[in-house]
């Protein structure tokens, strides 16, 4: 039979028998129509009614997809939906699988539209939107471009509405509006899929974000119960030892004199310190105070801008090993190991972007 997918096991076409043989279903095709008719044959006296309705089931079917695709297609607004939630990473042709996995690809298959709204991933995906701003802006389709930029609206709107992650947004925002500049002013010298219009739009666009970001006023809060200020202190030096990240420490001690005094706190920045640099690092930048004792807090961002720091995520996606699926942890994927737990490794954002490298 002929091939026609691009898995070598494809059924190839539909056949039904006659009292002639085996003819080939193609209702729809010019050649099998003129072909009927020269036989003096229709479809009727070819086909019991157990085949018809399976063509009109496969014609309506048809027309379904055709009409989802155009909407998709028409609706700038829409991101491109698959069912299944994980995505096979191969960077090569095999026997079953034709072509490789691209970047965009992943993109619009690992549905990050709706993890912005999961408190646990909205970290991840606009870390991951920001490595991809940084690098891998150009290598996107058109398709993989308007899901991209769908979604750094939604978290846009997102922190104007609930207030939260300013500062990790107007990051994003600034090394993407950075890369934008660069691309535009070189049309030519690099590849860009897209009218140079579409790019000057987001462009303005983005900058539009910045400002309203820029002119975000947080609301206070009105509570009669029990606030932040009310914690003993032991409990606040807790929370406070729990943050990973140095500007939240610094943000956090500005609300009120209780907090900013523990936020000093030499041991704090110290523990900070240790968990996001190497002894070797801390030598190379040692930063000491008149009385000489070491200026933890200092070395902190010293070394922030000369090393990466760690980072922390609620939920990550999962890689298996053994089927070379790339998935969210909770959505699952159909796995054929004994074990699939051990199989699994979380995915940093710059592993997820390693993995398409070629």
């Amino acid at each position: 039979m002929p091939f026609l997918g691009q898995d070598w096991r494809s059924p190839g076409w539909s056949w039904i028998k006659t009292e002639d043989g085996w003819k080939r279903c193609e209702p729809w095709t010019e050649g099998l129509e003129g072909e009927t008719h020269r036989c003096g044959a229709s479809h009727g006296t070819i086909l019991n009614s157990e085949d018809e309705e399976i063509f009109n089931n496969e014609e309506h079917e048809y027309a379904s997809k055709k009409r989802k695709k155009d909407h998709f297609r028409n609706d700038k607004n829409t991101q491109c939906f698959y069912r299944e939630k994980w995505i096979y990473v191969h960077k090569e042709s095999t026997r079953e699988r034709h072509g490789y996995c691209t970047l965009g690809e992943a993109f619009n298959r690992l549905d990050f539209f709706s993890a912005v709204q999961d408190a646990r991933r909205f970290t991840y995906v606009a870390r991951l939107l920001q490595l991809i701003a940084k690098s891998q802006l150009t290598s996107l389709s058109g398709v993989a471009q308007k899901n991209y930029f769908n979604v750094l609206d939604k978290i846009v709107q997102k922190v104007l509405d609930d207030h939260q992650n300013p500062r990790l947004i107007k990051d994003l925002l600034q090394d993407l509006s950075s890369t934008l500049c660069i691309l535009i002013r070189g049309v030519g010298k690099s590849v860009l899929v897209g009218n140079i219009n579409i790019w000057v739009c987001r462009l303005e666009t983005i900058l539009n974000w910045q400002q309203q970001l820029q002119n975000l006023q947080m609301t206070e809060q009105v509570d009669s119960g029990l606030t932040l200020s009310d914690l003993p202190v032991h409990m606040l030096s807790n929370i406070l030892y729990r943050f990973s990240d140095g500007w939240d420490i610094v943000t956090l001690g500005q609300v009120t004199p209780t907090l900013s005094a523990l936020s000093e706190d030499r041991r704090l920045w110290k523990k900070l310190c240790q968990y996001h640099f190497g002894e070797k690092q801390f030598c190379r930048h040692l930063i000491l105070s008149e009385k000489g004792h070491i200026e933890w807090k200092l070395m902190y961002f010293a070394l922030q801008k000369h090393y990466p720091t760690k980072e922390q995520y609620g939920d990550t996606l999962h890689f298996c090993r053994h089927c070379s699926i790339l998935f969210w942890k909770d959505s699952g994927h159909p796995c054929t190991a004994t074990d699939p737990d051990s199989c699994f490794t979380p995915v940093s954002p710059q592993h997820f972007i390693d993995l398409f490298k070629f």
